[in-house]
């Protein structure tokens, strides 16, 4: 008789959104367990650091959540909230509005809430707890084992499906041994470097380009932040989460270019100081940030795992790498998939089966809902990655429309409507291969839809369809590599 029906590992956000999704469609009726490596007071939290992240959420994704398990977010989780998000190009002569509205969230405050929710609905936390690793009987996962830090006494406890919800280096998912499906290491590529601070400052110079308090701003920069972007979110009129992101062999290559040594630290600070709009900012010392005003962490940029269940075992948010490839926001995905999980669980535990077949209706799930478009996203990441700031700045200006970039961002085919223009000539040698590559990530997209679409239904379709996926995405990836040599 096992302990638990669900053992979720992690209790962050995505571990209780999670717990929130079962307890809604089980009706309060399966025993659930949240575990969390960290104490009562600091719940979820990443790192020492806190809960690095860019605190930005769609509204869509909050609307998604709550419109189907019945949770509200209000005040003091949302902080404040924007109109969209403002993508500006290197040259700052191009900006490009996609995102719609959505919320500045407290994420120090929110875990709080979450947890206080989760309580009620009767569902129970292990605090202070290092998970090593699964337990398995046979080629079914029926259990965790680990520390628990308090006591220093071996921790085991056992369930009908263990959730993995302990982030993107999840150590259950590095150890995993029922299955040849789930990718267990991530490629160096596929992570960004981010760092961020959360600081009052007083108005500097009013420039739209630096600071809106409607708006999330992100600026493309090789320089500034090779391989990701800067991004300044807007908390209040007079408070900001200010950061960026790298990809490391990126951030050397510029290095060298510039002649260098700056790391993510030396970077944010630069970001910071660059930033006219921003005066004598200081880091945040309320009460609900101040475990949380600086940090440094990772996150994963690439479509999420190619299979996300085995027996008795299920990943979802970070773990499973799911941030979007394009600009690394996790909260939306997670809500979403957290959403679709407690469904899907709900129906193995009434069915009394927990087998991988039975699991396998949550990758067909979320990949309908979300995970179709990952794929291309992250191919257009790369081909991004590979641009020069003028080549950028030429895509943007000429190529990339508001709604090129809405359709980008839901996965959809853009037709780079400047790329149609009647009686455009594409001049020179960098216009032309900026054009390309846009045609061509185009091009790979709506095979690699097409492709997720065809997601195989059960188990047995899987190896095959896997292989075809990685052979299509080896080349794109090498052919965009390529670009601009």
């Amino acid at each position: 008789m096992a302990d638990y029906d669900v053992i979720i590992a992690g209790g962050g956000l995505t571990g209780t959104i999670t717990a929130q999704a079962i307890s809604h469609y089980t009706n309060q009726n399966a025993k659930i367990l949240v575990v969390d490596r960290n104490t009562e007071f600091m719940p979820g939290r990443k790192s020492l650091a806190g809960w690095v992240c860019g605190d930005a959420c769609s509204k869509e994704a909050v609307d998604f959540m709550s419109d189907r398990i019945k949770v509200q977010w209000t005040k003091p989780e949302i902080e404040h909230d924007v109109k969209g998000v403002m993508a500006f190009s290197p040259d700052k002569e191009t900006a490009i509005p996609f995102d719609g509205a959505g919320y500045m969230l407290n994420r120090q405050k929110l875990p709080e809430i979450q947890n206080e929710r989760c309580k009620k609905m009767g569902i129970d936390f292990e605090y202070e707890i290092n998970l090593t690793g699964l337990i398995y009987d046979g080629q079914q996962v029926v259990g965790v084992q680990g520390v628990d830090n308090k006591s220093k006494q071996p921790f085991k406890k056992t369930a009908k499906i263990v959730i993995d919800a302990t982030g993107v280096t999840s150590m259950l998912r590095n150890g995993l041994q029922n299955s040849t499906k789930v990718e267990k290491r991530i490629d160096r590529r596929d992570l960004e470097s981010t760092g961020r601070y959360i600081m009052y400052f007083e108005p500097g110079q009013k420039d739209l380009t630096e600071f809106d308090p409607d708006y999330c701003i992100i600026h493309l920069d090789q320089d500034i932040a090779p391989g990701g972007y800067g991004w300044v979110f807007p908390k209040a009129e007079n408070k900001v989460n200010i950061g960026l992101g790298v990809e490391k062999s990126l951030l050397e290559r510029r290095n060298n270019r510039l002649g260098k040594k700056d790391n993510v630290e030396s970077l944010m600070k630069e970001y910071l100081d660059r930033n006219t709009a921003i005066k004598n900012a200081k880091l945040s010392e309320d009460p609900e940030d101040i475990n949380n005003n600086s940090g440094i962490f990772q996150v994963s940029v690439r479509r999420q795992n190619d299979c996300m269940v085995s027996g008795g075992y299920i990943m979802v948010g970070d773990s499973a790498w799911m941030p979007k490839p394009i600009d690394a926001g996790g909260i939306g995905p997670a809500l979403i998939a957290g959403t679709i999980l407690g469904n899907n669980i709900a129906q193995a535990l009434q069915a009394n089966d927990v087998s991988e077949a039975s699991l396998w209706q949550y990758n067909l799930d979320f990949i309908k809902e979300y995970g179709y478009k990952t794929a291309g996203l992250e191919l257009f990441r790369r081909l991004v990655q590979q641009m020069s700031n003028e080549q950028i700045s030429y895509g943007m200006k000429h190529f990339l429309g508001n709604l090129d970039v809405e359709s980008i961002s839901k996965g959809e085919h853009p037709d780079f409507s400047g790329l149609g223009k009647i009686g455009m000539i594409i001049r020179g040698a960098m216009n032309k291969t900026v054009a390309d590559g846009l045609r061509y990530t185009s091009k790979e997209n709506q095979w690699l839809v097409g492709h997720y679409e065809n997601y195989p239904k059960d188990p047995a379709g899987f190896d095959e369809w896997n292989k075809t996926l990685h052979q299509r995405l080896d080349a794109a990836f090498a052919k965009v590599e390529a670009f601009g040599k």
